[in-house]
């Protein structure tokens, strides 16, 4: 299956400790890339809806976020295709679409990327601070690393 355009998008708000991860996630994974022009990164932070052309328009999409999985093991969780979770719901207000929205509309038109990946981690510290936790530091190279993994095997398949 050929890629033609794979977006990574890194969620939260990083003045709320681990609500950040997604964007410390992003930001580690940019920096540490070497990446061709086809794989873009965006910093979505809290901007919802407007986020929403840079699921539909790619062929393949990773998401990094702070979540919260049933069974809540402070571990990082790869969630492909149809693993995702049914509802991925964590707004920060209640004027904000979340990612499960997104994708619903995303399927309405009709424009689901083919490939669909969410890495994330339980948060800890859901305080106004900046910055990670040390548990969800010491988690943050793994998840970067998964990504990477995923990314580099879509790009092996062009």
């Amino acid at each position: 299956m050929k890629y033609n355009s794979v977006n990574v998008i890194g969620l939260g708000n990083i003045l709320y400790g681990d609500e950040g991860f997604g964007v410390a996630a992003l930001n580690s994974f940019r920096d540490s890339s070497s990446f061709p022009e086809t794989v873009r990164f965006i910093d979505g932070g809290t901007q919802g809806i407007a986020l929403l052309d840079y699921i539909e328009s790619c062929d393949a999409v990773i998401v990094f976020d702070a979540l919260i999985p049933l069974n809540y093991d402070r571990r990082v969780y790869v969630y492909r295709n149809d693993e995702l979770p049914a509802f991925i719901h964590r707004k920060m207000s209640s004027h904000q679409m979340g990612l499960s929205e997104m994708l619903g509309i995303a399927r309405l038109h009709g424009r689901m990327p083919r490939d669909i990946v969410l890495i994330g981690v339980p948060p800890l510290v859901l305080e106004l601070n900046i910055g990670l936790s040390p548990e969800l530091t010491l988690l943050l190279p793994e998840a970067v690393q998964k990504g990477f993994r995923i990314v580099e095997g879509w790009l092996a398949e062009l």
